[in-house]
């Protein structure tokens, strides 16, 4: 049988609404190595300053990005913009097409209630959904 986002046009357009990037305290933003390289170099900052200001450690020793005060990603601006869009991480890029957000038709309308892009805008290629979960899985690894 087809996995869910084989069987059915999924529709996706972001909006940039930044409701992604809210984290509640509950989401965390994870990061490899390169990835945070590539963020701090486009920034201009030097290692320390940015791991100091940017990064956060887990308890299970999982680098992730800092959330701001208000509990958003510390990378989102007054109006909700990224500032680092163009250096992004691979979970941010990939948003909504997760493994856990795509493999039912449940799981995908759940977080439409959260994301106003999903279910609406052009339809995905089919090609895209699994090169995005690949992705999502390499950079787990």
């Amino acid at each position: 049988m087809q996995p869910f986002y084989m069987q059915q046009a999924l529709r996706f357009s972001c909006t940039r609404c930044g409701q992604c990037c809210a984290t509640a305290g509950e989401y965390y933003v994870y990061l490899n190595d390169e990835e945070s390289e590539r963020i701090r170099v486009s920034l201009q900052l030097s290692r320390g300053w940015f791991r100091r200001r940017y990064l956060r450690r887990l308890d299970d020793g999982d680098q992730v990005l800092a959330s701001g005060t208000d509990k958003r990603c510390i990378f989102l601006d007054a109006e909700g913009k990224c500032r680092v869009y163009a250096a992004r991480p691979v979970q941010c890029r990939t948003y909504p097409f997760w493994p856990d957000l795509v493999r039912s038709a449940v799981a995908w309308n759940r977080e439409a209630r959260r994301c106003e892009g999903i279910n609406r805008g052009r339809v995905m290629a089919r090609s895209f959904i699994p090169r995005a979960l690949r992705e999502c899985v390499e950079q787990q690894e």
